[in-house]
């Protein structure tokens, strides 16, 4: 079943006299449960093609559908409540709220969505423990490392039960065993909740553990490969 339907999708920047098709008419689907990796160098449109599937940045034509829902003809306000129930996001720099511990983090989400304190707490512990830092539940993010703060935003993520998740980067501020540890991480829960995994990244270990890389140069695809891993 398809999660993520995009048809005809075009982004220009309009830089003066030169406009710049950032993503030039890009049509793909992705289906549930997926674990892929949209690559291609600096400049290439990736995470411009990333932040349109979230919601994050308007195109300037093209359709985004997901579950059916045509995201670009949403109201600002539709489209802010779209993505809390259905697009979790995991970033390079964290983005955690400092002044919030791990569990506060996690759970402010479901907070958003009106979720019942109980709900909430119990969901909180649960995916803190599978991504390995349920002692931590209390601890705020300058007392975490940067592996377990990706750690947290993994969890975050995850708390909305989304259709699908988009990592833009997610390793590029780790170390190479933080980097080993959250790759592995995502993939066990991936496998554990049905969640579709869309990674932008220049990481050959994303690329290595990725079922499915697309290849994204000039702001088209250049190429679309499936791969069986274990």
């Amino acid at each position: 079943m398809n999660v993520i339907e995009i048809k005809s999708l075009t982004k220009i920047y309009n830089g003066g006299e030169v406009k710049v098709k950032a993503v030039n008419g890009i049509d793909i689907n992705f289906k549930e449960g997926e674990f892929t990796a949209v690559v291609g160098p600096s400049g290439s449109g990736k995470t411009t093609f990333l932040n349109m599937l979230g919601g994050l940045d308007r195109p300037t034509s093209g359709e985004v559908k997901i579950g059916g829902v045509d995201v670009w003809s949403l109201s600002s306000r539709q489209l802010i409540d779209f993505r809390m129930n259905n697009i979790g996001f995991v970033f390079q720099s964290y983005n955690l709220i400092p002044v919030l511990t791990a569990g506060e983090n996690v759970e402010f989400i479901m907070q958003l969505q009106g979720k019942p304190k109980k709900e909430r707490e119990k969901r909180t512990r649960e995916l803190l423990e599978a991504v390995g830092i349920g002692d931590r539940i209390k601890s705020r993010p300058s007392k975490l490392s940067g592996g377990q703060q990706q750690r947290v935003a993994v969890a975050r993520a995850l708390a909305s039960k989304p259709e699908f998740i988009l990592a833009d980067e997610p390793t590029a501020n780790l170390d190479s065993s933080s980097t080993t540890s959250l790759l592995e991480l995502m993939s066990q829960m991936n496998k554990k909740y049905n969640t579709t995994f869309i990674f932008a990244t220049h990481d050959q270990r994303v690329m290595d553990k990725a079922r499915r890389i697309i290849t994204i140069e000039d702001g088209k695809i250049l190429s679309d490969e499936y791969f069986d891993r274990d």
